[in-house]
């Protein structure tokens, strides 16, 4: 099930009662940059849900035509605001998060992509967490479940058995952020140069696997041209680089020695270990039965992509990313800590 809201928003008083934290202390950053306003009017809504319960700026790299649109549809709702211009990375998200981490009022600030959907339940039990640890990393799951919303939540089934998942939000402390000079706008895969940034700086995490938080999923078109670029985030983790690397050429090997009972032993052992994470933390009330069988297909599909990854890299020094090349996928932890503790 999902996140128990029982304890969600509770706080001791001064005199030692529980009381309810207001939500009204709680900063909501949202980066946007998008090329049209196909989902103006849903988004819309959403924002205007949530700023009625917190503080919500939309920092907005959209091109000037749509910048001008949004500030009309969205003005006297939020704040809304330009990336800062003293700002430079190849990562435009980044940028807009620390443009909006900096312009926020209060200390716990929730991070969000433009699909990501937070409930009352689960903004308050961020901003609960975020009273105890200085990061909070929650679990997306895809509402609704189209062909490749239904492939993707492979990747997030296997993830959650082995540990934790990587979605599109997190929620940080402000001056955890401030004090370590937020993190670096030139990688890949930013959510993990945020976690590292903040575990080398010494601070805290929460990754809670109750914690749900909904994520629309992308159009088919955007899916497929995700793939290889997602593949690329591996780089920055060498263990899971090493074992997607493997899959094709076992594959091939069991091909070869026409040994079907390894083939069919590694799909259930996928399958299995999919259907794990799936049940995790009552995971069963937001990924259907039918998404552990995704499991050996998105792994297969990594398995392709992080070969041709590896290649770009290789061959042209970098993935294409937002009209630019990107070279480094994140810092590894050890390199962040030498660079932001004394020595």
């Amino acid at each position: 099930m999902p996140f128990d809201a029982s304890e969600n928003g509770r706080r001791r008083t001064a005199d030692g009662l529980p009381g309810e934290i207001s939500l009204a202390l709680l900063a909501y950053v949202l980066p946007l940059h998008w090329s049209d306003d196909a989902g103006l009017a849903e988004l819309t809504d959403y924002l205007r849900w949530l700023a009625g319960r917190v503080e919500v700026s939309v920092v907005d790299g959209s091109p000037a035509d749509l910048f001008a649109g949004h500030a009309a549809a969205w003005r006297g709702l939020v704040r809304h605001l330009p990336p800062d211009a003293a700002l430079h990375g190849v990562n435009g998200k980044v940028t807009g998060v620390l443009t909006g981490v900096r312009a926020a009022r209060h200390e716990h600030v929730v991070i969000a992509d433009d699909d990501v959907r937070y409930d009352e339940a689960a903004l308050r039990a961020v901003h609960r967490l975020l009273g105890r640890v200085d990061l909070v990393r929650p679990q997306n799951y895809f509402e609704p479940l189209p062909w490749h919303a239904w492939w993707d939540t492979g990747r997030t089934l296997l993830n959650r058995a082995l540990g934790a998942d990587f979605p599109g939000t997190l929620a940080v402390r402000r001056s955890t952020f401030l004090a370590m000079g937020g993190y670096d706008p030139d990688v890949l895969f930013e959510n993990l140069e945020l976690i590292r940034t903040v575990r080398a700086y010494g601070g805290t995490e929460a990754a809670p696997p109750e914690l749900y938080v909904r994520r629309l999923p992308p159009d088919a078109a955007h899916f497929r041209g995700q793939r290889v670029r997602q593949a690329y985030d591996d780089l920055a983790q060498p263990a899971r680089l090493a074992t997607s690397l493997a899959v094709v050429p076992a594959l091939a090997a069991a091909v070869a020695s026409r040994r079907p009972g390894v083939l069919l032993g590694a799909v259930a052992t996928t399958v299995v270990l999919a259907e794990f994470g799936r049940r995790r933390a009552g995971g069963a009330a937001v990924f259907p039965p039918s998404t552990a069988l995704a499991g050996p297909v998105w792994l297969l599909e990594r398995g392709v992509c992080a070969w041709l990854a590896v290649g770009r890299r290789v061959l042209f020094g970098g993935v294409r990313y937002a009209g630019g090349r990107v070279r480094r996928a994140a810092h590894s932890e050890r390199a962040l800590r030498h660079r932001l503790l004394p020595h």
